[in-house]
């Protein structure tokens, strides 16, 4: 039974679809944008534009994903960056799949212990307050690693409208202006940050204001000259380690220098006959994703119903199982080589786990088991498909919206704070939320673990859909109910994101499920299975695109819970 609710009354407000080409039909939230020669869907529509125009140019599903990323640094602050790091997962029409890990890493100077006090407790929310909480920026490495492998334009080529962006201006949109406005407290503590953010007189920018940003100009275009080496190496390298160095901040010249990204295999599942392709360590993402469908893969989820009350208990059931595995065992692969992923991921595995599921009874979250540990919502996610029905799955982010809140004098850009996303108290495990497990604390040039979790479905090796989001912990589970609702009940694209979504992370030992999306009989026969219920605004920002295995035509779809998200197809 599908219980999900009509949003035809956000539909103008929040989602805007640009078309190109032969077709004109007016997309909502619950009709996708179609179109035959690609689509990219993003949380900002000036970026997606940007990565529509590279696919007119020729390029490929990468190409416009590179260009795309590099806007996004521009016109969505909030998450888009080259000041954060990030994942990104291809598959080729021709079956090739692989991914490009970019995430942040811990500094050389860092230790382990380094936010604690003497009494072993978080130093005023140090690892994710200030300029020590800042992990070594990945982005510029990963978008060009991938570029190398798979792109076929020009670097420089993939740089000029984000470049063009950040000189000439763009339109301040209310959702920027209301987010600007609500950060000001900390622009006022970073004066690097209040020249980028507050006009010369220290007032708002007001909708509808042309906001430039000359810094991030002149840095772009020196990562278009010389590509990483214009980040990692000479003018950019000197401003960030100057402004470290004179602010307290602990990243070098070395560790930029010696920052790589790295290409590894997916995580690849099955699920009723679809392929997954995911997000391997340091992201959690494609292990608990892969290991929730292996559980869920026991049930006959179309009869069921969608979002009735049995059909959430068996989500809630597999999702908290899953992220209790996520805290024990995963961190950074190259710091933990015994991570028992061949395990986590097997169909055994998850019907040793589905035995211990009753079917009308909540299980118990045991705080002995591990909890975990907090990671932002405030990341951004985009997917694309190019005519040869090529996927590119993208998700970076600054951790907390606008990282760290802090510019880098002269280089125009937000540094992020995900040095908050390692366990800051080793040891040290509680109902609270605290986690302290091994795999995950600090270590130098470690990277820290992520739910992150681009992932491309795909059917007889040939890509099907893309999918991802923002959400932090959320993220996972988001993207698990995109695809059941893609495969298990038929939805369109822009129907699998739109509907409502719920999440459980095992502890705190409660479920967030979107207000006023589900009914009243099912939220009673779920709450009386013994779950508790913790209602939310909006739970993620999905973007996605899909290709017609038997005509060809592609769709895509950006989630209306995103004020200025757009999906454009041409």
């Amino acid at each position: 039974m599908n219980q999900f609710r009509i949003r035809s009354f956000l539909v103008a407000a929040l989602t805007t679809i640009f078309l190109f080409g032969t077709f004109a039909d007016a997309a909502t939230s619950r009709h996708p944008a179609r179109g035959n020669n690609g689509i990219v869907a993003s949380s900002s529509r000036l970026a997606s534009e940007v990565g529509i125009e590279i696919l007119k140019k020729g390029g490929n599903a990468v190409d416009a994903a590179v260009a795309t990323a590099f806007a996004m640094a521009v016109t969505w602050p909030t998450a888009g960056n080259i000041g954060g790091g990030g994942f990104l997962v291809y598959h080729g029409a021709n079956g090739e799949a692989t991914t490009f890990d970019f995430r942040e890493k811990a500094p050389l100077a860092s230790t382990k212990t380094m936010y604690l006090d003497e009494d072993g407790n978080v130093r005023e929310n140090s690892n994710h307050d200030g300029i020590l909480a800042v992990g070594v920026p990945g982005t510029v490495a990963g978008l060009e690693l991938a570029h190398q492998r798979l792109g076929s334009l020009e670097w420089a080529a993939l740089l000029q409208p984000a470049i063009d962006l950040a000189r000439d201006g763009m339109p301040i949109s209310w959702h920027l202006h209301d987010s600007f406005k609500r950060q000001n407290n900390r622009w006022q503590q970073y004066p690097s940050s209040a020249k980028i953010f507050l006009k010369a007189d220290g007032s708002f920018y007001q909708p509808g204001d042309t906001w430039k940003q000359p810094d991030l100009a002149a840095t772009l275009g020196r990562i278009q000259k010389n590509g990483k080496d214009g980040f990692y190496k000479g003018e950019t390298a000197d401003l960030i380690a100057d402004f470290m160095a004179a602010n307290g901040g602990i990243i070098s010249r070395k560790d930029l220098a010696q920052y790589e990204a790295k290409e590894r295999e997916p995580i690849r599942g099955n699920y009723r006959g679809f392929e997954i392709v995911s997000m391997p360590p340091p992201s959690s993402g494609g292990v608990v994703l892969v290991q929730m469908l292996n559980i869920l893969e026991g049930y006959d989820l179309g009869a069921i119903g969608h979002n009735s009350a049995l059909y959430l208990h068996l989500l809630t059931e597999s999702m908290r199982r899953a992220y209790a595995d996520r805290a024990n065992y995963l961190g950074d692969p190259d710091f933990n080589e015994a991570m028992p992923i061949d395990m986590l991921t097997s169909k055994e595995h998850a019907a040793r786990q589905r035995e211990t599921i009753v079917m009308h009874s909540a299980s118990a979250s045991d705080p002995a088991r591990f909890a975990a540990i907090y990671e932002s919502e405030e990341t951004t996610h985009f997917s694309v498909v190019d005519k040869d029905g090529n996927m590119v799955s993208l998700t970076y982010t600054l951790e907390n919206g606008y990282g760290s809140k802090i510019v880098v004098d002269g280089a125009g850009f937000l540094l992020n704070n995900e040095m908050g996303d390692f366990n800051a108290q080793p040891g040290v495990t509680n109902e609270r939320g605290t986690i302290g497990t091994e795999p995950n604390q600090i270590r130098p040039e470690q990277r820290m673990l992520s739910s992150m979790t681009p992932t491309i479905v795909a059917k007889d090796g040939v890509p099907l859909f893309a999918t991802g989001t923002p959400g932090g912990k959320t993220i996972i589970n988001t993207t698990l109910q995109t695809i059941l609702n893609v495969i298990d009940h038929g939805m369109n694209i822009a129907r699998a994101i739109d509907a409502p979504r719920i999440h459980h992370q095992w502890l705190p030992d409660s479920t967030r499920m979107e207000s006023g999306s589900f009914s009243a009989d099912t939220v009673k026969l779920y709450e009386q299975r013994g779950h508790t219920i913790r209602e939310t605004r909006a739970i993620g920002s999905a973007m996605g695109v899909y290709r017609d295995p038997d005509t060809g035509i592609l769709s895509g779809a950006a989630d209306p819970r995103d004020e200025d998200g757009g999906a454009v197809a041409y």
